[in-house]
């Protein structure tokens, strides 16, 4: 499918009254179609991957577009200066999180991305660290606990920066490492009363949520199986 093709249709399955529902759910407005993402899912499946039209999309401008973008691009041609650049364009949490998901954590920067990202002051950018860490101990089957472990500092650190999108990524990350294992289950257990410990609204919010979660029941036996 050539990017025209894609363009037109993506413009012919836009729907303004979504638009206005996603704005409630805090997506940016600006540049976008309102199509949802199980039908660009569809979509990418649809067209394999493929670089090249990948940063065509994202140079749309386009948000449906950036996001088919994350799903077409493909990892071991992805270097850190186009990593770099697009994460500098993030300017709504889905987009951040779908291509952190589908694209960024299977690079080989993912690691490294997770923590620089992390300590960086701009919202999307720092949210896109968290991010890869939550997606990063949901998808990379082969890593070791001692790489989630690093992650723990910087989690500790940042948990009290107030702004929503940041925070909720903060959480969402300890939230996830601590599901991987119980080894990880009990270390960030172990963190979250820490973090509990702050002397901030953000910081007892991330820590209290993680910890109601972490020590439930159903992930205690999930994990014990």
């Amino acid at each position: 499918m050539k990017y025209q093709e894609i363009m037109k249709k993506l413009k012919y399955l836009s729907n303004p009254k979504n638009v206005e529902g996603m704005v409630r759910f805090g997506i940016n407005p600006k540049n976008t179609l309102g199509i949802s993402v199980y039908v660009i899912r569809k979509m990418a499946k649809d067209i394999g991957k493929d670089h090249e039209l990948a940063l065509k999309l994202w140079n749309s401008k386009i948000h449906e577009a950036r996001m088919l973008a994350g799903f077409l691009a493909e990892p071991e041609k992805t270097n850190e200066k186009l990593m770099e650049k697009w994460v500098k364009d993030f300017d709504s949490w889905d987009v951040c999180d779908q291509v952190c998901g589908n694209l960024f954590d299977k690079t080989e920067f993912a690691y490294k991305k997770a923590v620089e990202w992390s300590k960086r002051k701009e919202e999307f950018v720092k949210r896109a660290g968290f991010v890869l860490m939550a997606t990063l101990s949901v998808h990379d089957n082969k890593a070791n606990d001692k790489q989630f472990e690093k992650f723990f500092p910087y989690i500790k650190k940042e948990s009290t920066d107030e702004r929503n999108f940041v925070k909720k990524a903060v959480n969402w990350a300890l939230r996830q490492i601590g599901k991987r294992n119980l080894n990880l289950n009990k270390k960030a257990i172990k963190v979250a009363k820490e973090i509990k410990n702050i002397n901030s609204k953000s910081a007892r919010w991330i820590a209290s949520d993680a910890i109601r979660e972490l020590t439930s029941e159903a992930i205690q036996k999930r994990l014990k199986r």
